[in-house]
């Protein structure tokens, strides 16, 4: 074969799942060919186009289920907005466990599966946890606990107290889940309820947090970052989501999204997008 090897690329493609190989141009005298394959070139590449996939899959998921609308709406914030996600409008035990496993998905690819519990805030965080909890058993064969705030603590019973589910204590990993935020206010109130579990400062240790969508817009007026962006600086873990609404344009421009929607749209991150 000389003393050179050629570019050689292999493409298997089984259920959008491509197994890409790549061996350099490499001499065999300096290079040993199984040092190269070891290395794994193919597998980031692999990991990024299903990645992209269940995004993708999850935007059409969300229009499906008439989660996320397009039109004229007012936000909890006084702010109009062309767009709107609503959680509340998976009903169905389908769209449940579709929905847990993206959210799932998306938590195993950002956070690893280095944490042990679910924080859904009350009220549409509770229905997020649970259902997060058990397709991530499944896709990942790991048993994540889940635990949910109540908005008035229960005063009576074995379960009394200010959660819901498992008790989070010293040593705990948390994930926060939640559906969506615009201005990041939600983590005021969820941060000290779960710190408030310690026994000693410090002990319980949240991972991350992850919503649905990045809106991609200021958290306030005065501020050029997105509540996302907001809740890492100030509290110090990452915080992201399943898909951001860029990623929402590019997938349904031409489909959902008409030229008239995008001109709406665009004037909305005009005035309220983040830098």
């Amino acid at each position: 074969m000389g003393s050179h090897c050629e570019l050689i690329s292999v493409y298997f493609y089984n259920l959008n799942f491509r197994l890409y190989i790549l061996i350099r141009k490499s001499e065999f005298n300096k290079v040993n060919f199984y040092d190269i394959m070891r290395k794994k070139p193919w597998a980031k590449q692999n990991k990024e186009i299903i990645v992209e996939q269940y995004k993708k899959e999850f935007i059409d998921f969300m229009v499906e289920c008439n989660v996320l609308k397009f039109g004229n709406f007012t936000l909890k914030s006084g702010r109009k907005s062309p767009f709107f996600m609503n959680a509340g409008a998976y009903v169905t035990g389908g769209q449940l466990a579709r929905l847990g496993e993206y959210y799932a998905k998306a938590i195993h690819d950002n956070f690893g599966d280095d944490f042990d519990v679910f924080f859904g805030p009350a009220y549409k965080g509770i229905p997020l946890a649970v259902v997060t909890a058990v397709a991530y058993s499944k896709l990942y064969g790991k048993e994540i606990k889940y635990c949910c705030d109540r908005k008035e603590a229960k005063d009576h019973g074995a379960d009394k107290g200010g959660l819901l589910g498992y008790e989070i204590k010293d040593g705990d990993r948390v994930v926060i889940i939640e559906d969506v935020t615009t201005s990041g206010k939600s983590i005021e109130e969820v941060y000290p309820k779960i710190k408030a579990q310690e026994k000693t400062p410090g002990a319980i240790k949240i991972v991350g947090e992850i919503v649905s969508l990045n809106r991609m817009e200021k958290a306030s007026s005065d501020s050029n970052k997105s509540a996302l962006e907001t809740i890492t600086e100030k509290y110090g873990f990452p915080a992201r989501a399943i898909v951001s609404m860029k990623e929402v344009t590019e997938a349904l421009e031409g489909t959902v999204l008409t030229p008239e929607l995008m001109k709406e749209i665009d004037a909305y991150y005009k005035e309220w997008g983040c830098q």
